[in-house]
């Protein structure tokens, strides 16, 4: 635990000047002359809220010891001031901006001269907090070797079991202006370390290694705990508050970084600064790397089909074009056979065009198609016929020149499509009433494509099929995503979900056209499936299931079985197959073969829903 030494007479008379002054407020008129320079310990420039009083003040003579050196990206070092005061909400360290690649090393004694600031990672705009640092600065080494502070444990007794406090309203719901109360929200309490040395102990990974070289672990190994070995992240009030984002301060030429899936051991010691970063927020930045443990997680296989049970599957294969290797067709394929079991529908999000990222008008993407088609039969599966409609170029959204789309594969050998007057990007399907059932206008067809609620994002695929004699209605989606959306480490409080707007009013479009199969028949099958974006507790979600026209089935299973996606060590819904009242005695699963490792073929999982129509 961090140490607690009162500050001599001298110094705190000499802070109490300044703060009669008004220097740590932050004004201008104080700025320059009212404190000595040797009176400024890192503490008075961190303050007691997450915003430096002495933001934009030159400060000199900034005493500290270097815990870490980092040389690469946002180059600079740590120091720390080993004699701490006596409140728990002011950080003894703090990070120095240097820019260039550091001349120090750690273990050296600093005095430190520059000027204080408030660096924003991702920009303004995205709502981050801020990281308190000096910068421009000029480095005094005094001593070289010196012992380092004793780290700050941090466990599951340390960090407390709020999230966050709710926002200042004055402030537009941010926290930025909040005195810090370590003991009782875990932001307050991670924000009150930032910059100091931290340590944790053998944690279990939540987050597997990524291709950036950081992983994800808890220090609660009891919190909404996923029997797989996440941590499921299952309401907006779950944030999971153990979750810690662990880098490391040796370039990767020198140290590779270890390889982890959800459910591995990080064990042994960890320890280093704690950062503050865009891609996670709160962030130990190893300068002292645990080894990894493997754990026994295992791709897994669903049930297969009885002759007389359907099954409708959805999985996005994450930007596929025929320029990606060959092994990602085949891996991909052999999950959909030996992992899903052949479904007899799968509808796919995430096809490319035929040149993938390539912006030159092309939308066709039956060559890539083909290619997954012919995978998938070389994998031993069946020969699935496909129906699609191709997209106006640049209209729908995801990477630029990729023209993604939904595409329906089936098995014909199991199940039929009824084609009905193929429409095109900009035709809309309606629902018609042929001898007493329902039928589609255009099978297959796009929902509502003038809609603004599809305004550079995907529309939704219609298309009728027939299992048995029995006709069912498939509506594959991929709502928009959560770019832009704040994090859950946001400065504001609850995070602004800006997204949501849009995927609401997706929601809405396509539940008023179940609506419109139920109202010509209401004892229709009906599947709306694909990547939602959003979780199955969400007001997408409830607007998709409005009037009990769908259910999620995914909460038919238990509540640590529901995720399809893992987000900075959160396991949780993106992908969902929503069923019509009809649709009773099913079987779902959520087939993790994807998100919790770190050799992905896809970083979401697929889903696979059984029924007797």
């Amino acid at each position: 635990m961090r140490s607690s030494h009162p500050r001599s007479a001298a110094v705190a008379a000499l802070v109490a000047t300044a703060l009669a002054s008004g220097l740590l407020a932050g004004t201008a008129d104080a700025a320059e002359g009212a404190v000595s320079a040797d009176s400024v310990r890192i503490h008075d420039i961190q303050g007691t809220t997450r915003i430096s009083p002495l933001n934009g003040k030159a400060v000199t003579g900034v005493q500290g010891i270097v815990t870490g050196v980092r040389t690469y990206g946002s180059r600079g070092f740590w120091i720390q001031d080993p004699d701490a005061d006596d409140n728990p909400a002011t950080s003894e360290g703090i990070f120095v901006f240097t820019s260039s690649a550091p001349t120090v090393a750690v273990g050296d004694a600093v005095k430190v001269s520059g000027t204080v600031g408030e660096y924003v990672p991702g920009g303004a705009a995205s709502g981050n907090q801020s990281v308190t640092q000096i910068t421009k600065p000029t480095v005094t080494v005094l001593s070289s070797g010196n012992a380092l502070p004793e780290a700050t444990v941090v466990n599951e007794y340390s960090v407390p079991a709020e999230y966050a406090p709710a926002g200042d309203p004055a402030a537009g719901g941010s926290i930025n202006g909040l005195t810090l109360d370590p003991s009782r929200y875990a932001l307050d309490y991670y924000e009150s370390l930032e910059g100091m040395n931290i340590r944790i102990g053998t944690s279990r990974v939540v987050g597997a290694t990524d291709p950036y070289a950081e992983l994800w672990v808890t220090v609660k190994g009891w919190e909404n705990t996923v029997k797989r070995g996440g941590t499921l992240y299952g309401s907006y009030e779950s944030q999971n508050t153990g979750r810690l984002q662990i880098q490391q301060l040796a370039p990767l030429a020198q140290q590779p970084f270890p390889v982890a899936n959800v459910g591995d051991r990080l064990t042994g010691t960890t320890e280093g600064p704690l950062d503050f970063n865009q891609f996670g927020g709160y962030t130990l930045v190893a300068r002292t790397l645990g080894t990894v443990k493997a754990g026994t997680l295992a791709p897994e296989k669903t049930k297969a089909q009885s002759p007389g049970e359907l099954a409708v599957a959805t999985y996005n294969v994450e930007n596929l074009d025929p320029t990606d290797p060959q092994e990602k067709f085949d891996n991909l394929a052999k999950a959909v056979v030996q992992n899903l079991a052949s479904p007899d529908i799968v509808a796919l999000e995430e096809i490319q065009d035929d040149n993938g990222a390539k912006n030159d008008g092309t939308v066709s993407a039956e060559e890539t198609i083909k290619k997954f088609t012919a995978a998938v039969v070389a994998a031993g599966g069946p020969a699935y016929e496909w129906r699609s409609i191709s997209p106006e170029n640049g209209k729908d959204g995801g990477e630029p020149g990729g023209n993604i789309r939904q595409v329906f594969l089936f098995n014909p050998a199991r199940v039929s499509f009824t084609d009905r007057a193929a429409g095109d990007a900009l035709t809309a399907t309606g629902v018609a009433r042929e001898n007493g059932k329902a039928a589609l206008t255009h099978s297959p067809g796009r929902i509502d494509p003038a809609n603004p609620a599809w305004t550079d994002s995907r529309k939704p695929l219609a298309g009728e099929f027939v299992f048995r004699g029995r006709t069912v209605f498939v509506i594959a989606n991929h709502f928009s995503s959560k770019g832009g959306d704040e994090g859950l480490a946001s400065q504001h409080q609850p995070p602004v979900r800006k997204s949501e707007e849009k995927r609401l009013l997706q929601a809405q479009a396509v539940n008023t056209f179940v609506k419109d199969i139920l109202a010509a028949d209401k004892n229709a099958d009906v599947l709306a499936l694909g990547d939602i974006n959003d979780f199955e507790f969400s007001n997408t979600a409830k607007a998709l299931e409005d009037g009990g026209a769908l259910f999620s089935a995914i909460k038919s299973l238990p509540k640590a079985e529901r995720y399809s996606y893992v987000y900075q060590g959160n396991a949780q819904v993106l992908d969902q197959i929503l069923v019509s009242p009809a649709i009773k005695n099913y079987a779902y699963d959520s087939v993790h073969i994807n998100a919790e490792f770190s050799v992905q073929n896809s970083d979401h999982d697929p889903q696979v829903l059984r029924f007797r129509p």
